[in-house]
């Protein structure tokens, strides 16, 4: 006889996060481990063991926090504060809140247990005399820095990496075996094997050995691996490249062939992403912007597209650059090289006469660039002053004439919405046979320049008037208007140059713009913009589409850079999923978490390449400097701070620190609304824009920095008001 039981066996469903969560807000009290299994009827060891791993996930991602009673409690119960590390180079630092609001100030102690970077949760302890918060972190959620580039240094037996990033204020240890090859004052990558805590300092080994400190190109290797800068294509993205195929087919997309689209880029470009066409239609004009079919090439998903979006962006060093496309794609595939077929994906705007954009289409095709223009060339060509350019390029002449009374067109347009442009000098370095600075020199922006800019940003606006249209899951380039705070201490700064900034407590780009115009051509102009630029917002990449503040545009997104930004990218597969007509009600799925993550990452990817680019630029022109000291030069006081004055070398475009004990036997007072340091005693004023006399009196090029001595300030001295 077959015995059936009539028992059933039963099953533990474990609790999820979600419910653990719940059931703690619930309690609104710190609980136990025990209480946990208790409330959620956890018996099993090996069930115990699950629910306790999860905790600790939890614990280690911030979700909960372990008190001293080793009880669970929420953060949000507890005053507790996300955020993420800001290391100074002198031992303290700050949590930098996610949430916004204040930061709070951690005391060398404090960050002996972590690293600039770190993603912890701390709370506020109090507030000291000055009104600062100051805080205690609680939890270390996530270590960021798993690699350290720095210099390696042997004292007494002892080795220890001293990190080149100045805002890591701890060296790393390094145990005799974990040395590798590695010898004294060598510049090396190493590896953190033991993070810090109160009472060690962080250990670890060497995994790479860059070079010698000064070998030339150490500095670019520096930041490279300082930022974590991608750099090497996995074996699959150099696989995929190379099965890409090179003869160009028309297939379903417009032969444009015939049409006389040119390139306009530097003299040292390598890559052509955009060309151009325009032509006169009677009072409008047609516009046609050609931008290279990069997504043609670079499919969702595989592994090219996965390291194109882990870069985000190329990397322009001097010199060098690191690249978001192989140079098979770069350079080739992709590139609108003069006189050979290109895929591209082009927009068609119509122009009216005041400069509005009408109608518009973005459409696939093949095209032929007719030449490689350079903007020194274009600019001879429109300009008239240079008849052998003229007669070398006569059946582009009428082309490019139409596309400079286009872009006049479209800035006085732009100009009278309402644009913030500012016209701050650019500079250019230029190295000798060993790689050594010869010269620093102004990149001149002349009209080949804004023709091209002008016909980028109608592209651009047009990309993202389509998207919103379609509600389309687009990345939009967006610029916030600035701080109120930051306005009024603008307004305050101009006033010390008898100008005003119009608009109140609400000034729009148009108030912006006709700040710049009036001090145009004077001595302080450029320190004019500099303060107006630094009262904006950076702007950022987001699927919230707010505008553009800076350019007074309500909408705006980036399209024309798909080589070298992997929004553009992004962008040109959203466009290509929408019907050819730009003014349905067609709409595609909306944006979605993940693509606002990815639209951060691409922020924050832009954000990496600036800091580095700008830290080797800074070494450069220290070293540059370095063959300088005791030499004076003319400059111009380009910031003031309560510990000094910055200077700005004249011809140089090189900045140094003049320190307050080098201005004189004197207490000076700082002035941070005024941007002024004034002599107690003497009554001499240092501020922006004064024009000074300096010696080179210190180069330091471990931390790139440059200090000055004055010479003549030729400042006015004043003392209760009257001339001394």
């Amino acid at each position: 006889m077959l015995m059936m039981s009539t028992k059933r066996k039963t099953t533990t469903t474990l609790p999820d996060r979600t419910a653990i969560l719940s059931y703690m807000n619930q309690r609104r009290q710190p609980l136990t481990e025990a209480a946990l299994f208790r409330a959620f009827t956890v018996k099993r060891a090996e069930d115990k063991q699950r629910v306790r791993s999860l905790l600790g996930e939890m614990e280690r991602e911030g979700v909960v926090i372990k008190n001293r009673k080793d009880r669970y409690a929420l953060p949000s119960h507890m005053d507790m504060v996300h955020g993420r590390v800001s290391g100074h180079a002198d031992g303290y630092g700050f949590l930098v809140p996610d949430q916004g609001g204040p930061d709070l100030y951690l005391s060398p102690r404090e960050m002996r247990n972590v690293l600039h970077g770190d993603r912890v949760v701390g709370r506020v302890t109090r507030v000291d005399r000055r009104g600062r918060l100051e805080g205690t972190i609680v939890a270390v959620t996530e270590r960021t820095n798993k690699t350290i580039v720095g210099r390696y240094v042997v004292e007494k037996g002892v080795g220890f990496v001293v990190p080149d990033d100045q805002r890591i204020s701890q060296d790393v240890f390094i145990p005799p075996e974990e040395a590798g090859d590695a010898r004294g004052h060598q510049i090396v990558v190493a590896e953190v094997t033991r993070q810090p805590n109160k009472r060690f300092q962080p250990v670890g080994r060497i995994v790479n050995v860059l070079g010698e400190h000064l070998a030339p190109g150490m500095e670019i290797e520096i930041s490279i691996h300082k930022y974590g800068l991608p750099h090497r294509w996995p074996a699959a993205v150099t696989a995929e490249t190379e099965r890409m195929a090179g003869p160009v087919d028309t297939g379903q997309r417009e032969d444009i062939r015939d049409l006389p689209l040119v390139t306009i880029d530097g003299e040292d470009a390598r890559d052509f992403d955009d060309a151009v066409y325009c032509e006169r239609r009677g009072d409008a004009w047609r516009l046609v912007v050609a931008i290279a079919d990069v997504s043609h090439y670079v499919a969702p998903g595989t592994a090219l597209d996965q390291a194109a979006r882990e870069r985000g962006t190329s990397v322009y060093f001097p010199e060098r650059v690191i690249p978001m496309l192989p140079e098979r794609l770069s350079n080739d595939l992709c590139s609108l090289n003069p006189d050979v077929d290109r895929y591209c994906f082009a927009c068609e705007v119509e122009i009216e006469r005041d400069g509005s954009l009408g109608e518009y289409r973005f459409f696939e095709a093949v095209m032929r660039s007719r030449a490689r223009l350079t903007y020194t060339e274009v600019a001879a060509i429109i300009g008239g002053g240079n008849p052998a350019a003229t007669a070398e390029r006569r059946d582009l002449v009428k082309y490019l004439q139409a596309l400079h009374e286009l872009a006049v067109r479209l800035r006085k347009r732009r100009a009278r919405d309402g644009t913030v442009d500012f016209e701050l000098p650019e500079t250019r370095i230029v190295f000798d046979a060993n790689r050594k600075i010869s010269r620093i020199e102004p990149v001149e922006r002349n009209d080949a320049h804004r023709l091209i800019e002008e016909c980028m940003l109608a592209a651009n606006v047009c990309a993202a008037d389509v998207m919103q249209r379609h509600q389309a899951p687009g990345i939009y380039r967006v610029h916030e208007r600035p701080d109120p705070l930051k306005i009024e201490d603008v307004r305050k700064f101009v006033a010390e140059f008898g100008l005003t900034l119009a608009g109140g407590g609400n000034p729009q780009p148009l108030d912006f713009a006709e700040l710049i115009d009036r001090c145009a051509g004077a001595v302080h102009s450029h320190i004019v913009q500099t303060a107006l630029l630094r009262s904006m917002k950076q702007a950022v990449y987001t699927v919230h589409n707010s505008g553009h503040f800076a350019l007074g545009f309500d909408r705006y997104a980036h399209f024309t850079s798909p080589i070298r930004r992997y929004p553009d990218l992004h962008n040109h597969r959203v466009i290509k999923q929408l019907k050819p007509a730009a003014a349905t009600d067609q709409s595609i799925q909306g944006p979605d978490a993940q693509l606002e993550r990815l639209a951060q990452h691409c922020s924050m990817t832009e954000r990496r390449a600036d800091e580095a680019t700008r830290d080797v630029v800074q070494w450069l022109k220290a070293e540059f400097m370095l063959d300088r000291i005791g030499e004076e030069f003319p400059g111009v006081v380009s910031a003031v701070v309560d510990f000094g004055i910055f200077v700005e070398l004249e011809q140089l475009y090189v900045e140094g620190l003049v320190h307050i004990t080098e201005m004189g036997n004197d207490y000076f007072h700082f002035d941070p609304t005024r941007r002024r340091l004034t002599g107690e005693r003497s009554g001499a004023r240092f501020q922006l824009g004064d024009r000074v006399k300096v010696k080179v009196s210190r180069v330091d090029l471990d931390d790139a920095k440059i200090d000055f001595m004055l010479v003549d300030s030729g400042v006015t001295a004043r003392r209760r008001g009257r001339r001394r």
